[in-house]
């Protein structure tokens, strides 16, 4: 009500308006008092006849644009008849909107496919001359071969990224939720990294969890392989912790630590904290595919850390799987 009075505030400006000067004539012309209430009653049930009509096609009209507004994004066919030509020009200037917005999502749309195909054939041919470097530099075992072959493994995680990053952007993604033996996919992790334990002369504890988790074997070795390249690249003394307990999943490592200001917003993308700029090499973009893929699993992940080392934690308490996944 408040709405409509609002609206129709000229209207009925104009019509006491006119009521007060018809009153002035007529009283100032001698006609009886009792003829003037009458006309003025007459006056009166009529506009309030009129506005109750009015007031009703008004929440009507009302009610469909609430309802618009769920559906204005796919169509915009359900308008209000428009009522005059102001009405009528504001339809036509939202159909045009829709029209242009509709050309725009297509175009965008056309654009990222084209994107991701290009990305998506780039990172499967640059696996052909990644995996001849890898078999030259097998046939050598020099501290410069071996550092090549980290690099060379670098190289691997980041267009490992490249493909993670595009599934996770496009409609369907190929999870396969089922029940897998969480020691192997531990096992796998530390494999790759093996040879930088090596080099690097950390300590890794693990004792087998002998734990049976719900959840995509290769996404969540790609969240592991991530936060164990985090914590290699940090960790320069000491070593890495792997425990799980009550369906937890801890990694713990005693390198530099993350500084408070920046633990809050380490799984923001592209955020890459004090140690990633002075690392200048932090593309902050690992963790948070791991928040990303850890949330479609089903799963959590959260940091914590002091003056020295920092605590992944994997929540991997889901314990049924759901198809509609």
């Amino acid at each position: 009500m408040k709405a409509y009075l609002k609206s129709r505030a000229k209207v009925i400006t104009a019509f006491l308006l006119f009521e007060s000067i018809f009153a002035a004539v007529l009283l100032l012309s001698g006609v009886p008092l009792g003829a003037f209430g009458y006309a003025s009653a007459l006056c009166g049930a009529a506009a309030v006849c009129y506005g109750v009509c009015d007031f009703v096609h008004f929440r009507r009209k009302c009610r469909i644009l609430e309802q618009l507004k769920e559906e204005i994004e796919i169509t915009c066919e359900n308008l209000p008849k428009p009522e005059g030509a102001v009405e009528a020009g504001y339809a036509e200037l939202v159909r045009q909107l829709h029209r242009s917005r509709a050309e725009l999502e297509a175009r965008y749309g056309v654009s990222l496919s084209d994107m991701a195909d290009y990305y998506t054939m780039w990172a499967h041919q640059i696996k052909t001359p990644i995996a001849a470097m890898r078999l030259i530099l097998a046939e050598q075992d020099t501290p410069e071969s071996r550092e090549l072959t980290e690099g060379l493994m670098r190289i691997e995680q980041y267009v490992k990224m490249v493909l993670c990053y595009i599934r996770l952007e496009s409609v369907s993604t190929d999870y396969v939720i089922r029940e897998c033996d969480l020691d192997s996919i531990i096992r796998a992790a530390v494999r790759r990294f093996s040879s930088q334990f090596i080099r690097k002369k950390l300590k890794l504890e693990f004792t087998p969890t002998g734990a049976k988790v719900i959840t995509d074997e290769k996404w969540l070795l790609f969240v592991l392989e991530q936060v164990l390249s985090n914590s290699l690249k940090y960790t320069k003394t000491g070593g890495i912790t792997i425990t799980y307990t009550n369906g937890r999943l801890e990694i713990r490592d005693t390198g530099i630590g993350i500084a408070p200001e920046d633990l809050p917003r380490i799984f923001d993308k592209g955020y890459t904290g004090c140690n990633g700029r002075a690392d200048m090499k932090a593309s902050g973009i690992g963790l948070y595919l791991c928040r990303r893929i850890c949330k479609a699993l089903g799963h959590t992940i959260s940091a914590r850390s002091g003056d020295s080392g920092t605590v992944i934690e994997i929540g991997l308490e889901r314990t049924k799987v759901d198809f509609r996944d």
